[in-house]
């Protein structure tokens, strides 16, 4: 099972970001349903081990802090992969994704070693996006560049299912945690 741990949006948020998403000149939107906050990807996953994820998972709390949105950017370098809005770093969301972390690798499932930036993916490209596109995109990410939302509540976080499929991947939440 491909699973994942994140922090759901808020209509409202989603909705601010569809608005945005209506204006890119390029790019394979994600559709609203799959618009979240990843704190860990976990790749495939016995259903035992998720079991275990579980059980680890069931004592943290969230404890309910805001999340801001701020800025767009794109992952990828000179060609770009991923649209992305940032969201503010926290103290109490970097507690979250250290203990989300903690868990995984108590129940045996090894995590990349990577840094830690929050972010929400908008739109996904192609490796070969024709020049023109790109510089659409460029002049998108400048005229939107002060893209920013007031903080709201992240007051729990979800263990998803993600099940890839030839139209892209459908994100299912299999638990949510208070």
């Amino acid at each position: 099972m491909r699973i994942f741990l994140a922090i759901p949006l808020p209509s409202h948020i989603i909705a601010a970001l569809e608005s945005l998403q209506a204006a890119l000149p390029a790019g394979r939107l994600v559709p609203a349903e799959n618009l979240h906050l990843t704190l860990a990807f976990l790749d495939e996953q016995p259903q035992a081990v998720a079991a275990d994820l579980h059980e680890a998972l069931s004592v943290l709390s969230p404890g309910g802090f805001g999340l801001s949105l701020c800025g767009l950017d794109t992952f990828g370098g000179n060609h770009p992969k991923l649209l992305i809005t940032g969201v503010k770093q926290s103290a109490p969301l970097i507690r979250l994704h250290k203990e989300i972390r903690k868990a995984a690798r108590s129940v045996g499932i090894q995590l990349r070693r990577e840094t830690f930036r929050p972010h929400v993916t908008l739109a996904r490209f192609s490796r070969t996006t024709p020049p023109h596109e790109s510089q659409r995109l460029a002049g998108f990410l400048a005229a939107n560049a002060g893209f920013s939302r007031p903080a709201f509540p992240a007051e729990c976080f979800c263990l998803y299912r993600s099940t890839l499929l030839p139209t892209g991947a459908r994100h299912e939440v299999l638990i949510e945690y208070h």
